[in-house]
């Protein structure tokens, strides 16, 4: 089961560094789940408040980054009397294997659920190399 799970290492979210933080507002790490098909792999996240706008996937050579953030609405002419919803940045990376085809990926966000599907790269087949003389 390990094995059939290395297309995705899970990295943890780091924290950036002081000097680049220039908000005050939490990092949150989305819980996701990944199911597998003969042909791909389908990332789900929770990422409640975000949409397509709010939302980024990046793929950086073989790593996967989730960021997306959530700002606080307020409606117009009301006053915030008490507030349990936490509002804030989300970012989770994952290292991809070489079975992923990075050029076939595809993302989209519903109902602050995004659903990443990575298909898998054809298997790289033997090939027989011609030798010239000389």
């Amino acid at each position: 089961m390990v094995q059939e799970y290395k297309q995705f290492e899970k990295q943890p979210a780091a924290e950036p560094a002081v000097s680049e933080r220039t908000k005050n507002t939490k990092i949150f790490t989305p819980k996701v789940d990944i199911y597998e098909t003969p042909e791909t792999m389908v990332l789900i996240a929770d990422v409640p408040g975000v949409d397509e706008n709010s939302v980024e996937v990046i793929l950086d050579k073989n790593v996967l980054k989730i960021q997306g953030t959530v700002e606080q609405v307020e409606p117009q002419e009301h006053r915030l009397y008490y507030a349990e919803y936490d509002v804030g940045d989300y970012q989770r990376t994952f290292t991809l294997s070489e079975d992923v085809d990075r050029g076939n990926i595809e993302a989209s966000v519903k109902n602050g659920v995004l659903r990443v599907v990575l298909r898998k790269a054809a298997p790289v087949q033997a090939k027989k190399i011609a030798i010239k003389a000389g």
